[in-house]
């Protein structure tokens, strides 16, 4: 890429994060009962169809389920976009936010298993995927005392980047990105005994070919690699987003067992999968999982 084209570039991530600056802020301005609705509104109705989301989450829903009549796909296409906008609205606002989820009361037989981890101070992996709002369950864990930090991949334009890992990092606990220097500190971490949080439902150019939603999907094998090598209890999780739109089911389930990295990964992705095809609608299908488009 020459010189003229990088500036172009910089110049166009830099107008971009100033129109989402002023949609975010104006969401922010609102109460929130009215800030999340209209966030989902701005993604679905505006961002969606322009960014090209809507398309991929057809394209990704043609792919799982080539039977399912066009109208059904642009459905929860939207309903996608709605969830995405909601969430962002939510991990911005995180004064009212930690206060909703501190309402809600985590369940599951994983929950046993993670307060003994907590007070034998031996580390924990909390496996989730961009379901519901994948925050929701970490910050509900925050609000009871829980020190989970986090593993993220850095969004491709640095000025939005910027203040998106504020909002990670307001939840509580340290935040490490996706490279080196950042996995040397996500490490550290878990071998002090910390919690950490990994979203492993994107797509993995060196990750191992397991499947997902009856797709080959390549899968970092790093959760489950690093549970072992560390005596971690691996545990998936999930925040499933009620019918008000506001509220949130935290269930956290029974950690996987140790066996080899590639079976406890699939056992992730099988987790996960049971989720979406519930709740087709609260999973980021925009993003490239099979790199569909």
């Amino acid at each position: 890429m020459g010189k003229r084209d990088r500036r172009a570039r910089r110049l166009g991530d830099w107008l971009t994060d100033r129109v989402a600056r002023l949609l975010i802020g104006t969401a922010l301005a609102l109460p929130y009962e009215r800030r999340v609705p209209f966030g989902g509104w701005v993604t679905r109705r505006l961002i969606a169809p322009v960014a090209g989301y809507r398309a991929r989450a057809e394209a990704n829903l043609t792919l799982v389920y080539p039977q399912m009549p066009a109208d059904e796909r642009r459905r929860i296409a939207d309903a996608v976009a709605d969830n995405a906008g909601r969430t962002l609205i939510e991990n911005y606002s995180t004064r009212a936010f930690l206060a909703r989820m501190a309402e809600a009361e985590p369940q599951g037989p994983g929950l046993a298993a993670l307060e003994a981890a907590r007070a034998a101070g031996r580390p924990a992996i909390l496996v989730t995927g961009h379901f519901g709002n994948y925050e929701a369950a970490r910050a509900a864990l925050v609000a009871r005392g829980y020190e989970i930090g986090g593993l993220y991949r850095p969004m491709a334009n640095p000025f939005f980047n910027a203040h998106y890992v504020r909002t990670m990092e307001a939840f509580g606990g340290p935040v490490f990105p996706q490279g080196r220097r950042g996995t040397a500190g996500f490490v550290r971490h878990l071998r002090s005994g910390g919690m950490l949080v990994l979203l492993t439902d994107q797509h993995a150019r060196r990750g191992a070919e397991l499947h997902f939603m009856g797709q080959p999907a390549l899968t970092a094998l790093s959760a489950a690699e690093l549970a072992l090598r560390y005596g971690a209890d691996l545990i998936p999780f999930y925040a499933t987003r009620r019918p008000d739109g506001l509220s949130f089911d935290i269930e956290i389930e029974a950690p996987v067992p140790p066996s080899t990295p590639r079976e406890m990964m699939q056992a992730l992705n099988d987790s996960l999968e049971a989720r979406v095809r519930r709740h087709p609608e609260q999973w980021f299908w925009i993003h490239r999982r099979w790199k569909v488009r």
